[in-house]
């Protein structure tokens, strides 16, 4: 049902509702799943015996 006490919402009303509705939701998923990938290259290192990796955005040496 849609709640009417306010009137039918613009599409781009409906479509900001829904953006900040689920957004930070998709938004922390996509956080875990590149620090668990991260974890994970960490973990293989490691058990490999190879030094941990640094990507360095800044292409410092």
């Amino acid at each position: 049902m849609i709640p009417l006490h306010l009137g039918a919402l613009h599409p781009v009303e409906q479509i900001a509702t829904i953006v900040l509705a689920f957004g930070p939701f998709l938004v922390l998923g996509i956080v875990i799943a590149v620090r668990r990938r991260a974890e994970a290259d960490e973990d293989l290192d490691a058990a490999e015996g190879h030094e941990p990796r640094h990507d360095d955005v800044g292409g410092a040496p």
